[in-house]
């Protein structure tokens, strides 16, 4: 059992630092991007969900967080509900963003 782990850490290691590779990148884009309406720790900005009469799910929300990243993709290109689509991201950028996000799981 022990050698099974000892043999598995490194792949798990890889796997690990390959799905969180472009959230440096991720947190310069939502800094410009995402920030003014999701605030800087993707809490939400009560004034903007007032104004478009919404609720806002933290980004470290359980609910938002089990979302596949597919679905998060599609938000960010396509929006969602109020939220318009992003514009001038690249297939790159939208992963780097997804990816930040990941990083904001509680």
């Amino acid at each position: 059992m022990k050698s099974f782990f000892l043999r598995h850490l490194p792949l798990a290691a890889f796997i690990t630092t390959a799905a969180l590779a472009g959230a440096p990148e991720g947190k310069t884009l939502y800094a410009s991007k995402c920030q003014g309406c999701h605030g800087p720790n993707g809490e939400g900005k009560d004034a903007i969900a007032k104004m478009f009469k919404v609720t806002m799910q933290p980004l470290s929300s359980k609910e938002v967080q089990a979302k596949s990243d597919a679905d998060i993709k599609k938000a960010i290109t396509t929006g969602q509900g109020k939220m318009k689509p992003v514009p001038g991201l690249s297939g790159s950028q939208v992963a780097d963003l997804v990816a930040h996000m990941r990083t904001l799981k509680k």
